[in-house]
């Protein structure tokens, strides 16, 4: 047998010792064996040159980085809706069994980590990333690479995504800590999102991470087709798995699997913030689809978040792009699940009366969803307390404010500065008309120039632009060659852009493909809206005053004159991608992604 033979088999025995040992929980050899195996590894390493792909010496770290390097998912990773209640939870799961009478759910433990994505191809892992906007990410392949339970290699030759968690350990946390005087941790989430973000792969593997596996993005041909047998794939490849996972049928029998994982929460060795439910069968996942954020196949039932209190200082009162005036509050900083807080919102000025709330006291903060701090309410008055008086006019312009239910509005639609450039950019965003070069900065500019709402926008001119501060001939002409492209844009984006209350990506799809064109969107009435999926009486009543009133009026005359009025392209046809889901990834040389999607799409596919 020559070095290399012996080196490939060395790295085989170890690898699968090592699964043994931190994935299975059940080792088959002393550590004195694995170790004069480990070490007779290094010798041949060092005599030869050579470090195999999957070698396990991969695992000390070392490698120190530059910088982190962005990667583009193969397949967009969703976050999930979240329940906070029983009732929500029974909500969600109604809509499933009215569709799907017989379906099958999974429940599991909610980890609280940080999301990784892991790519493997001819058996081997060539890339992990963070979870990033879940389109792009970072790419941390040699962090991932010290992880222990983080498979180098295995036994699915073609290509693959796995999604997990990335953990520490309480007890490996207390250790940490005890041993580490100089470098103290707050929570364990916060030191594996350190170590996993940190670009010395050596401190990495010093605090030991995990990583729990749960999901697979990108799937070029396993087979896998439902929860069951993805938790079978990932064990037979060693991975590490949940270690809670249940199949249920009933909404009785996935409640008391929750309250089961929260009387177990205490005694865990890892932290969880909830329990997941999804739908067992891919089939019915596909069939289910997305919104524009979440799968509608899976919720997240979270468990009470960590609280604590902290003085509310002030209150700045925000202006958004319907007018709407939002509270936001100033709090004194203080840390909470591993971050530190020094705003958070405060809903409306109803809800700054409900919670009894005032500025110099002391308010109870949570976390919602561990990301978007909440003031739940009042916790204790001080010597410094003074009532919140709800505003009568803009902080912006000094309108006179008008209320509409619970939320106060600015009704200078035309003079409201920050009213203005927040339609300006949201018109302009991707998911509307797709203008490039057009920032917060240069909508602010740009009503120097008389551009009042989006459909200026089609006015100006390059000598306009050029008068501007930083603007030269070539800015100012790829602006103006943008404005004119997006002439031709699609009727889903132009109801997009808009900018209706409550009208995300995805109710604008909705909207066209019911509606066919914006003369029988713009007729239709609430009991015609509130047929459509996901429109209630309040979004249907938010498109209807839209168009009634004189901005949607005086906005949508203004594009049918200048002749943008587009009508829906019916893209489904008999074709090869009939009743298929198609997924674009990679680049694309020959024509755009846009193009390749309505291409997909005159062929039958989505």
């Amino acid at each position: 047998m020559n070095v290399n033979e012996q080196m490939r088999l060395l790295v085989k025995q170890l690898n699968r010792w090592a699964q043994e040992y931190y994935t299975f929980d059940a080792p088959s050899v002393t550590d004195e064996t694995y170790d004069a195996a480990y070490d007779r590894l290094v010798l041949l390493e060092k005599k030869t040159g050579i470090v195999l792909p999957d070698s396990p010496t991969h695992r000390v770290g070392g490698e120190i980085l530059t910088a982190f390097k962005p990667h583009k998912h193969l397949v967009r990773l969703y976050s999930l809706d979240k329940a906070k209640s029983f009732n929500e939870l029974k909500n969600w799961y109604d809509k499933i069994v009215k569709e799907f009478p017989h379906a099958a759910f999974t429940v599991e433990y909610k980890y609280d980590g940080l999301t990784l994505n892991l790519t493997y191809d001819q058996g081997g892992l060539i890339n992990a990333a963070t979870r990033g906007d879940g389109t792009k990410g970072e790419r941390i392949t040699a962090q991932a690479k010290t992880i222990k339970s983080v498979p180098l290699n295995i036994d699915f030759e073609k290509r693959i995504e796995i999604q997990g968690e990335g953990i520490m350990r309480l007890s490996v946390f207390n250790e940490y800590n005890k041993l580490n005087e100089g470098e103290q941790f707050k929570s364990a989430r916060n030191a594996a999102a350190g170590a996993i973000r940190n670009l010395n792969t050596a401190v990495t593997a010093k605090r030991n991470l995990d990583v729990i596996t749960y999901a697979i993005g990108f799937d070029e041909g396993s087979g896998i087709k439902n929860q069951v047998e993805l938790v079978k794939f990932l064990q037979q490849n060693g991975f590490k798995t949940n270690g809670y996972f249940k199949v249920v049928k009933s909404f009785e029998e996935i409640k008391e699997c929750i309250e089961e994982i929260g009387e177990q929460r205490e005694t865990l060795d890892f932290l969880i913030d909830g329990a997941v439910v999804k739908v067992n069968d891919f089939d019915m996942r596909t069939h289910l689809g997305y919104t524009d954020k979440f799968p509608r196949w899976a919720i997240a039932f979270k468990f009470k978040a960590e609280e604590v209190t902290t003085l509310l200082n002030s209150v700045e009162w925000q202006v958004g792009r319907t007018g709407k005036i939002t509270p936001l509050g100033h709090l004194q900083p203080i840390e909470l699940c591993g971050a530190t807080i020094r705003r958070a919102t405060l809903n409306n000025f109803d809800d700054i009366v409900r919670k009894n709330l005032s500025t110099g006291s002391k308010v109870f903060i949570r976390r919602s969803n561990d990301v978007i701090p909440e003031v739940l309410g009042l916790a204790e008055e001080t010597k410094h307390t003074k009532p919140i008086v709800a505003p009568k006019n803009c902080p912006v312009c000094n309108s006179e404010l008008i209320k509409k239910g619970v939320n106060l509005f600015c009704p200078n639609t035309y003079g409201c500065v920050k009213q203005k450039e927040a339609r300006i950019t949201h018109f302009c965003s991707k998911n509307a008309f797709d203008i490039e070069g057009i920032s917060d900065k240069t909508a602010r500019q740009l009503l120097t120039l008389n551009v009042a709402t989006p459909k200026d926008l089609f006015s100006l001119t390059k000598e306009q632009l050029l008068t501007l501060e930083g603007f030269k001939d070539k800015k100012s002409q790829n602006i103006i060659n943008a404005i004119q492209k997006s002439k031709n844009v699609a009727l889903p984006n132009f109801i997009y852009a808009l900018g209706i209350e409550n009208v995300g990506v995805v109710m604008a799809k909705q909207l066209a493909d019911k509606y066919k064109n914006m003369d029988a969107l713009i007729a239709a009435k609430v009991e015609d809206l509130i047929v459509l999926q996901d429109v209630g009486i309040i979004v249907a009543q938010s498109i209807i005053d839209f168009f009634d009133s004189d901005y949607g009026i005086k906005l949508t005359e203004g594009f049918k004159a200048l002749n943008i009025w587009p009508t829906f392209k019916e893209t489904k046809e008999e074709g090869i991608f009939k009743d298929k889901k198609v997924v674009l990834t990679g680049t694309l040389h020959s024509m755009t992604r846009s193009e390749a999607s309505q291409l997909i799409e005159k062929s039958g596919g989505t």
